[in-house]
C-alpha cells in the first residue's frame, strides 16, 4: 500500500506544480461564472450599439414610419446614394440604408463603417417588413394605421415545470440547453486530457526503459492504479477548485447585476424569491416589466438560473467526471502498455473512445429530446453516461436514473480495471512488437 502512495504522491505533485495546470485552473473558474451571469446582464444591458443611420428611400413608402429607438436613429434625406457614399467618412452617420424603388424585387442594402450587429439588422429588416404590410392592409382592406397598432400584440410565454407534488420551478431552456452542452463538452475534454496523460505516462516510461527498474519494486497492477488515481487526483484537486472560485465569482457578478437593478421593494421581494428558488409571482414579474422589460426578462432569467437541480448538477458533474474518467483511464493505461510508441495508439483508441465520440455527434439530438428512450438509455449505459447523463441534467431527470446510471458506471469501472490489469501486466515489459486484438486477447486469457 506504501508503494502505491509513494506513486500516488509522484504523479500528483509532478502535475500540480505545473504552470499550464495552474493557469487553467484560475481563468476557467471565470468562464464558468461569465456562463452564469451572462445572460442576465446581456438581458439588462442589450447587445446592440448606438447606430445613426442616413436613409435614403427610392420608394417614398418609409417617408415618416421609421421612428428612432433607444439603440436606432434615423435620418431620411433625398440624396444621391454616390454623394452618401462619398461624404459617408466625414459624416456621423455609421450606416447608410439604401432603399430601392420596388423594395419586395429588390433587396435594401446597407453600408455601414464598422460591422454591425446581427441584433440591428435583424431589427431593421423587421421595421421594413412592418411598415410594407402596414402599407398592404390599409391599401387592400382600409384599415387605418390606428386600428394596426390596436391589434399589435407582444407575447412572451414563461415556462414553469409543475411536479405531482404541486411544486413549481421556472424553466429557461435555453440556459439548461447551454449548461447541459458546456457540461458534457467539459466531461468529455477532461476523460480525453487525463486519460492521455495516464496513456503518455505509461508509454514514456516503457520507451525509457524506466518501467524495468520500477516493477522489480511494484507489481504493475499496483503501477498502473497508482498512476490512474494520482492524476484523478489532480482531476479533483482542479475540479474542486473550479467549483469554490466559480462560486465565488458568480456571487460577485450576481451581487454587481442586482446593484443594477431597480432597488424598489418589488425588484427586492421579486430577488428574494428567486435566491430561495421559487416561482415569483406572475403579476408580480408582470407589473415590473410593464415598468421596465429588460429588468423583467433579466429577472426570469436569474430565476431560472437559480431554480436549476444544482445539488444534481454537482453531484452528477463530480461522479460522472471522476468514474468515467477512471473507466476510459484503465483503458488507456492498457492500451499505453500494448505499444511502443504514440503513433502505434491510434489502432486501439479509436474503439475505446467510439462511445464517448457517438454522444457528442449525437448531443444535438439529445438536447432537442432530454427524456427520448434513446437519451435516457444512453445515459445509463455505462459508456456514454459520462457524457449523455450531463446533457440530461439540466432539463431535470430523476434520481433514480442517475443512481442506476453511478452504479452501473462503478460496476463496468471494476470490470474494466480487472481486464485492463491483465493487458497491463503483460503489456508493460514488451517491447519491439506491434500488438494485435489477437494478441491482446492471449493476455488476457494469461
Amino acid at each position: 500500500m506504501n508503494k502505491i502512495l509513494l506513486i500516488i504522491q509522484r504523479e500528483y505533485l509532478t502535475r500540480v506544480k505545473k504552470k499550464s495546470f495552474l493557469i487553467l485552473t484560475f481563468l476557467t473558474p471565470l468562464l464558468f461564472a461569465a456562463m452564469m451571469i451572462l445572460p442576465a446582464w446581456l438581458a439588462v444591458h442589450n447587445a446592440e450599439s448606438n447606430e445613426n443611420i442616413l436613409v435614403i428611400d427610392r420608394s417614398g413608402l418609409f417617408a415618416g414610419k421609421l421612428n428612432d429607438s433607444d439603440k436606432l436613429h434615423f435620418s431620411v434625406r433625398d440624396i444621391s446614394l454616390d454623394k452618401a457614399k462619398e461624404n459617408f467618412y466625414k459624416s456621423d452617420y455609421t450606416g447608410i440604408l439604401y432603399i430601392p424603388h420596388a423594395p419586395e424585387k429588390e433587396n435594401p442594402v446597407l453600408y455601414f463603417k464598422k460591422q454591425p450587429s446581427v441584433v440591428t439588422v435583424q431589427k431593421l429588416e423587421t421595421r421594413l417588413e412592418n411598415v410594407l404590410r402596414e402599407q398592404k392592409l390599409r391599401k387592400a382592406l382600409g384599415v387605418s394605421q390606428q386600428q394596426i397598432e390596436q391589434v399589435k400584440a407582444d407575447i412572451h410565454i414563461r415556462t414553469v415545470k409543475r411536479d405531482e407534488t404541486g411544486g413549481e420551478e421556472a424553466k429557461h431552456n435555453q440556459i439548461s440547453m447551454a449548461l447541459g452542452m458546456f457540461l458534457s463538452m467539459a466531461v468529455y475534454f477532461f476523460i480525453f486530457m487525463y486519460g492521455v496523460q495516464v496513456m503518455r505516462g505509461v508509454i514514456e516510461e516503457k520507451t525509457n526503459r524506466i518501467v524495468e527498474i520500477i516493477v522489480s519494486s511494484v507489481k504493475p497492477f499496483q503501477l498502473m492504479l497508482g498512476k490512474i488515481i494520482g492524476i484523478a487526483l489532480v482531476g479533483l484537486t482542479q475540479l474542486t477548485l473550479w467549483v469554490v472560485l466559480t462560486m465565488i465569482f458568480a456571487g460577485i457578478g450576481q451581487s454587481f447585476l442586482t446593484s443594477r437593478l431597480p432597488q424598489g421593494p418589488d425588484a427586492r421581494q421579486l430577488m428574494t424569491q428567486m435566491m430561495q428558488q421559487k416561482v415569483p409571482d406572475s403579476s408580480a414579474v408582470a407589473a415590473l416589466a410593464a415598468n421596465n422589460a429588460k429588468v423583467g426578462q433579466a429577472l426570469e432569467i436569474i430565476g431560472s438560473v437559480l431554480s436549476l437541480p444544482w445539488a444534481k448538477i454537482l453531484f452528477g458533474f463530480i461522479f460522472f467526471f471522476l468514474f468515467g474518467y477512471l473507466l476510459y483511464a484503465a483503458l488507456f493505461a492498457a492500451i499505453g502498455s500494448a505499444v511502443d510508441t504514440q503513433e502505434d495508439t491510434q489502432q486501439f483508441i479509436f474503439p475505446v473512445t467510439l462511445p464517448l465520440i457517438l454522444s457528442i455527434v449525437m448531443m444535438q439530438f439529445f438536447i432537442m429530446n432530454p427524456d427520448s428512450q434513446l437519451a435516457v438509455w444512453m445515459s445509463i449505459f455505462p459508456l456514454t453516461s459520462p457524457i449523455v447523463m450531463m446533457l440530461r441534467i439540466p432539463f431535470g431527470v430523476p434520481w433514480w436514473q442517475i443512481i442506476l446510471a453511478a452504479v452501473l458506471l462503478v460496476a463496468t469501472f471494476l470490470f474494466m480495471t480487472w481486464l485492463a490489469g491483465k493487458i497491463y501486466r503483460t503489456g508493460i515489459l514488451m517491447y519491439g512488437k506491434k500488438a494485435s486484438y489477437k494478441e491482446l486477447w492471449k493476455w488476457l486469457r494469461y
